[in-house]
């Protein structure tokens, strides 16, 4: 069974376009984005919001705070 629907792929698409257009921006800042992946995970946040089929975000990881004796 497919993972991402097909909504989702169009809105990755659009944003790699956008990138390499130099057109995409970040969202909080605004800046330009320059990275792969950073495009990736806006088209797919941009399908999330759209309501397409697209798999939960993983959670983050956490630095462990032991203290070293």
């Amino acid at each position: 069974m497919a993972r991402y629907g097909r909504k989702s792929r169009q809105k990755v698409k659009k944003a790699m376009h956008e990138r390499k257009r130099g057109k995409l921006r970040s969202g909080r800042s605004g800046k330009k984005v320059r990275s792969r992946k950073q495009a990736i995970a806006i088209g797919l946040s941009q399908a999330r919001r759209a309501g397409a089929k697209v798999p939960r975000r993983k959670g983050r990881k956490r630095k462990s705070s032991r203290r070293k004796k």
